[in-house]
Protein backbone atom coordinates (compact mmCIF):
# COMPACT_ATOMS: atom_id res chain seq x y z
CA UNK A 1 0.00 0.00 0.00
CA UNK A 2 1.17 3.51 -0.76
CA UNK A 3 -0.54 6.60 0.54
CA UNK A 4 -1.70 8.66 3.47
CA UNK A 5 -3.80 7.34 6.31
CA UNK A 6 -4.52 7.66 9.99
CA UNK A 7 -1.83 5.91 11.98
CA UNK A 8 -2.40 2.56 13.64
CA UNK A 9 -0.87 1.64 16.99
CA UNK A 10 1.67 -0.48 15.09
CA UNK A 11 2.90 2.68 13.32
CA UNK A 12 4.02 4.46 16.48
CA UNK A 13 7.42 2.73 16.57
CA UNK A 14 8.09 3.77 12.95
CA UNK A 15 7.10 7.37 13.67
CA UNK A 16 9.36 7.45 16.75
CA UNK A 17 12.18 6.03 14.63
CA UNK A 18 11.78 8.97 12.24
CA UNK A 19 11.90 11.40 15.18
CA UNK A 20 15.09 9.71 16.41
CA UNK A 21 16.73 9.83 12.97
CA UNK A 22 15.94 13.55 12.72
CA UNK A 23 17.39 14.18 16.19
CA UNK A 24 20.54 12.29 15.17
CA UNK A 25 20.89 14.21 11.90
CA UNK A 26 20.49 17.47 13.82
CA UNK A 27 23.10 16.36 16.36
CA UNK A 28 25.50 15.70 13.46
CA UNK A 29 24.77 19.16 12.03
CA UNK A 30 23.14 17.77 8.87
CA UNK A 31 19.73 19.26 9.75
CA UNK A 32 18.78 22.45 11.56
CA UNK A 33 15.27 22.13 12.95
CA UNK A 34 15.57 23.29 16.55
CA UNK A 35 14.17 20.19 18.25
CA UNK A 36 15.73 18.51 21.29
CA UNK A 37 16.11 14.75 21.84
CA UNK A 38 14.26 13.53 24.93
CA UNK A 39 12.19 16.75 24.84
CA UNK A 40 10.32 17.04 21.52
CA UNK A 41 9.23 15.20 19.52
CA UNK A 42 9.39 11.93 21.45
CA UNK A 43 7.40 8.71 21.71
CA UNK A 44 4.74 10.38 23.84
CA UNK A 45 4.25 12.99 21.09
CA UNK A 46 3.24 10.25 18.65
CA UNK A 47 1.36 8.14 21.20
CA UNK A 48 -0.76 11.05 22.47
CA UNK A 49 -1.60 12.13 18.91
CA UNK A 50 -2.53 8.54 18.03
CA UNK A 51 -4.83 8.31 21.05
CA UNK A 52 -6.56 11.52 19.93
CA UNK A 53 -6.81 10.01 16.41
CA UNK A 54 -4.77 12.91 15.02
CA UNK A 55 -1.62 11.07 13.93
CA UNK A 56 -1.28 10.50 10.19
CA UNK A 57 1.37 8.64 8.24
CA UNK A 58 2.58 8.20 4.70
CA UNK A 59 3.26 4.57 3.88
CA UNK A 60 5.24 3.56 0.84
CA UNK A 61 5.74 -0.09 -0.07
CA UNK A 62 4.96 -1.18 3.49
CA UNK A 63 7.28 1.36 5.13
CA UNK A 64 6.28 4.49 7.08
CA UNK A 65 8.33 7.32 5.59
CA UNK A 66 6.55 10.41 6.98
CA UNK A 67 4.17 11.50 9.70
CA UNK A 68 2.27 14.54 10.91
CA UNK A 69 -0.33 15.54 13.45
CA UNK A 70 -3.43 17.17 11.99
CA UNK A 71 -6.11 18.76 14.15
CA UNK A 72 -7.87 22.00 14.93
CA UNK A 73 -5.79 22.80 18.03
CA UNK A 74 -4.05 26.12 17.65
CA UNK A 75 -0.98 26.59 19.83
CA UNK A 76 -1.59 29.23 22.52
CA UNK A 77 0.96 31.64 21.01
CA UNK A 78 -1.10 31.73 17.81
CA UNK A 79 -3.03 34.47 19.62
CA UNK A 80 0.01 36.69 18.91
CA UNK A 81 -0.02 35.99 15.16
CA UNK A 82 -0.49 38.70 12.58
CA UNK A 83 -3.07 36.72 10.68
CA UNK A 84 -4.19 37.93 7.28
CA UNK A 85 -7.00 35.38 7.28
CA UNK A 86 -8.89 35.66 10.56
CA UNK A 87 -11.22 32.75 11.16
CA UNK A 88 -13.37 31.09 13.77
CA UNK A 89 -11.67 28.16 15.49
CA UNK A 90 -13.88 25.64 13.69
CA UNK A 91 -12.76 27.06 10.32
CA UNK A 92 -9.05 26.44 10.99
CA UNK A 93 -7.07 23.23 10.50
CA UNK A 94 -3.55 22.97 11.88
CA UNK A 95 -0.57 20.87 10.79
CA UNK A 96 1.89 19.92 13.55
CA UNK A 97 5.16 18.00 13.64
CA UNK A 98 5.47 17.12 9.97
CA UNK A 99 8.41 14.73 9.67
CA UNK A 100 9.91 12.92 6.70
CA UNK A 101 12.53 10.26 7.32
CA UNK A 102 15.97 11.64 6.47
CA UNK A 103 16.43 8.43 4.44
CA UNK A 104 13.58 9.57 2.19
CA UNK A 105 14.41 13.26 1.80
CA UNK A 106 14.25 15.13 -1.48
CA UNK A 107 11.50 12.92 -2.91
CA UNK A 108 8.64 15.41 -2.54
CA UNK A 109 7.02 13.56 0.35
CA UNK A 110 6.80 16.73 2.48
CA UNK A 111 4.99 18.58 -0.31
CA UNK A 112 2.65 15.63 -0.83
CA UNK A 113 1.91 15.54 2.91
CA UNK A 114 1.00 19.23 2.89
CA UNK A 115 -1.27 18.60 -0.10
CA UNK A 116 -2.94 15.76 1.81
CA UNK A 117 -3.38 18.09 4.80
CA UNK A 118 -5.02 20.75 2.62
CA UNK A 119 -7.42 18.23 1.06
CA UNK A 120 -8.21 16.80 4.50
CA UNK A 121 -8.97 20.28 5.86
CA UNK A 122 -11.12 21.25 2.91
CA UNK A 123 -13.16 18.04 3.20
CA UNK A 124 -13.92 19.01 6.81
CA UNK A 125 -15.15 22.48 5.93
CA UNK A 126 -12.07 24.41 7.02
CA UNK A 127 -11.14 27.50 5.03
CA UNK A 128 -7.92 28.53 6.77
CA UNK A 129 -4.76 26.47 7.24
CA UNK A 130 -2.22 27.21 9.94
CA UNK A 131 1.07 25.72 11.04
CA UNK A 132 4.30 26.76 12.67
CA UNK A 133 8.00 26.01 12.52
CA UNK A 134 11.11 26.99 14.39
CA UNK A 135 12.78 30.08 12.94
CA UNK A 136 15.96 27.94 12.61
CA UNK A 137 14.24 25.53 10.21
CA UNK A 138 15.10 27.26 6.94
CA UNK A 139 14.25 24.17 4.85
CA UNK A 140 10.68 23.98 6.18
CA UNK A 141 10.19 27.73 5.81
CA UNK A 142 11.32 27.56 2.19
CA UNK A 143 9.05 24.59 1.46
CA UNK A 144 6.01 26.25 3.01
CA UNK A 145 6.67 29.49 1.10
CA UNK A 146 6.83 27.51 -2.17
CA UNK A 147 3.51 25.89 -1.27
CA UNK A 148 1.80 29.27 -0.86
CA UNK A 149 1.97 29.79 2.91
CA UNK A 150 2.68 33.23 4.28
CA UNK A 151 4.51 33.95 7.49
CA UNK A 152 2.23 35.61 10.00
CA UNK A 153 4.85 36.60 12.52
CA UNK A 154 7.60 35.26 14.76
CA UNK A 155 6.65 34.63 18.37
CA UNK A 156 9.27 34.04 21.08
CA UNK A 157 8.19 31.17 23.33
CA UNK A 158 8.98 27.93 25.08
CA UNK A 159 7.77 25.39 22.53
CA UNK A 160 6.85 21.92 23.79
CA UNK A 161 9.53 22.22 26.47
CA UNK A 162 12.18 23.72 24.15
CA UNK A 163 13.30 27.11 25.52
CA UNK A 164 14.13 30.23 23.52
CA UNK A 165 12.26 29.35 20.34
CA UNK A 166 11.22 31.96 17.81
CA UNK A 167 8.16 30.24 16.44
CA UNK A 168 7.30 31.21 12.87
CA UNK A 169 3.53 31.18 12.33
CA UNK A 170 2.26 30.34 8.85
CA UNK A 171 -1.12 30.50 7.16
CA UNK A 172 -2.89 29.89 3.91
CA UNK A 173 -6.46 30.42 2.82
CA UNK A 174 -8.10 27.57 0.98
CA UNK A 175 -9.72 28.24 -2.35
CA UNK A 176 -13.22 29.60 -1.93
Amino acid sequence: MTGFRKASSEDIASVVSIYQKIHEEERKGKLKIGWLPDVYPVENTARAAFERQELFVFEEEGKITASAIINQSQVDVYADGIWQYPAKAEEVMVLHTLVVSPDEGRKGIGSKFVDFYETYAEARGCRVLRMDTNEKNAAARSLYRKLGYREAGAVPCVFNGIPNVNLILLEKELRK
